[in-house]
This record gives structure tokens, C-alpha cells and sequence, in this order.
């Protein structure tokens, strides 16, 4: 078990004074499978109040508004989180009760659907095809396929942004970890393994010393459901462990952007990130 202290600072700068602005924040983590968080909070610059909820696909939100003048928007979201080694099995079913199950639950029908940025192109999803075909398990094909992908695609920073497709990305053969996972959903999703987008964080570092504070990163990975809901992080060809911190699930970034909203001002804006983790223990 570790425990990781999380700071993520991030925002918009102006070109001029936004005069109202309405957001929604999804940066904090919450208690569920192999994580227990201790502390969480989010601090908002200009002051603004702040209402919290939990969306449809269980993600904790801040949603507020800034209704003062103001040229930049900053947010630091801080959390402290416990975090377990999960377990990892192959749950051993076939592809016709896999079928027979994704039936019966709207959870699973919902992540087998394709959005417009994981719709695969059709040389991935013969490849996809061609995967299953080799297994009798779709947690076998289901692992290969993320496993194909990681190594494919380079990760390159700067050469795709927040509205690349999983098509446009697979055809660069480059990308980040948000790329990485659209087009692991894509070719999850096209042979009938339901699979779902997931944010949060990741220590860079397995065996980084008790109170060091590094530079980390809002990270994304996939899980696909093979009986249970089980997690990879295709980027790093790793399963998801004590280093993974989860904040949110949806069907593509898109549910699941962490800091998204509208305003009334200069049509200019730069965004900025850093994202700081602490071993406590």
C-alpha cells in the first residue's frame, strides 16, 4: 500500500477581462475499489462558490462560477489517497457468456458503443478481428489488443490535442496517453468487449523514495469488462497498481475532461497544468 498526495494546478490565462465564466472540475478522487482517500479539496482563484456532486458514471464534480472580472482562472485541486495493489485474473468466460452478460446491464451496453473519438478505422478493427480470433477468452484477446496497441503508438507530446480522434491518432502512430486509450476503446469495443475510459493519475517513479515530490501527470487507461471490470493502462504496458490514483470514468475524455466550462471575454485563452505527487508512505 502507498500513500500519494496529489496537487494538481491548472487554468486558463485571458488575452483581457473575462466578465462571467460557469465550470465544471473533475480532478478529485473518490473511494472505490483499491483506493481509500483521506483528504480532498479544490481551491478556486477569483473566489467563486462552489456545488458539489457525483455524474451518471460515478465521477465526483465541482461545478461553480465566477462572476467577477478577472484575467486568469486557477484552480488547485489536493488530495491524499491510500492506494492498494489491485488483483488481476482472468476471469476465464467465453465469448458467448460474455455476449450473454453485456445484455443483461446498462452499464456494459452503454460502453460497447462507439463515440465519435474511439470509432476505429478498418484496418484496427480487422486487427482487433484478427486477435480474437487467437483466444477463447476475451480477457486473453482483451490484453493482447491493449498490448498491441501500447507498443504501436509512440507517445509524442504536442502532436495531437483534446479533440484527435482514435482514427487520426492510429494513423500518426503517435499521441499521449489520452490518444492511447481512445483507440484501445475503439478496437475493444469493435469486437464486442465493452470497455470504458478512465482519468486520474499516475506516480511516475515505482520505487520513489517516502517524501520526494515529483512531477507527475493526469494520466488515462482503459478497462474493459471480461466478466469484472478489469484495469490496464495500455500507455505504459502495465496493469493498473498502487501507482495508478483513479478520479473518473466515462466513454471517451469527453465525460470525463478535467476542467471544462464557458465564458463571456476575449476569445483567447491558454491553458496551463502541473501536476505534483508526493509518496507519503
Amino acid at each position: 500500500m502507498k500513500r500519494l498526495r496529489i496537487v494538481h494546478r491548472t487554468g486558463f490565462t485571458y488575452e483581457g477581462h473575462v466578465q462571467t465564466s460557469y465550470n465544471e472540475a473533475r480532478m478529485l478522487p473518490s473511494t472505490t475499489d483499491g483506493q481509500f482517500v483521506l483528504e480532498a479539496g479544490i481551491e478556486i482563484s477569483p473566489g467563486a462558490s462552489q456545488n458539489m456532486y457525483t455524474d451518471y458514471f460515478g465521477t465526483k464534480v465541482t461545478a461553480f462560477e465566477v462572476l467577477s472580472k478577472h484575467t486568469e482562472l486557477s484552480l488547485t485541486a489536493s488530495s491524499l489517497v491510500e492506494v492498494r495493489p489491485r488483483p488481476h485474473h482472468d476471469s476465464a468466460i467465453t465469448w458467448e457468456q460474455l455476449d450473454q452478460l453485456v445484455r443483461r446491464s446498462v452499464e456494459t451496453v452503454e460502453q460497447s458503443e462507439q463515440t465519435r473519438r474511439t470509432r476505429p478505422p478498418e484496418d484496427l478493427a480487422e486487427l482487433a478481428r484478427e486477435v480474437r480470433l487467437r483466444h477463447e477468452t476475451p480477457y486473453g484477446a482483451a490484453l493482447e489488443i491493449a498490448e498491441t496497441i501500447g507498443r504501436e503508438v509512440e507517445y509524442v507530446q504536442g502532436v495531437t490535442g483534446v479533440q484527435t480522434t482514435a482514427a487520426d491518432a492510429w494513423e500518426k502512430k503517435h499521441g499521449v496517453c489520452q490518444d492511447i486509450t481512445h483507440i484501445t476503446l475503439g478496437a475493444l469495443r469493435s469486437v464486442g468487449i465493452p470497455a470504458r475510459y478512465v482519468s486520474g493519475y499516475l506516480h511516475p517513479r515505482p520505487d520513489a523514495p517516502i517524501g520526494e515530490t515529483v512531477t507527475g501527470e493526469s494520466h488515462a487507461w482503459v478497462e474493459w469488462f471480461s466478466g469484472t471490470w478489469h484495469g490496464y493502462d495500455p500507455t505504459n504496458l502495465i496493469e493498473i497498481g498502487d501507482r495508478h490514483v483513479l478520479v473518473g470514468r466515462g466513454r471517451d475524455y469527453q465525460d470525463v475532461a478535467p476542467l471544462r466550462g464557458v465564458y463571456a471575454g476575449p476569445f483567447r485563452s491558454s491553458l496551463f497544468v502541473r501536476v505534483e505527487i508526493t509518496r507519503e508512505s
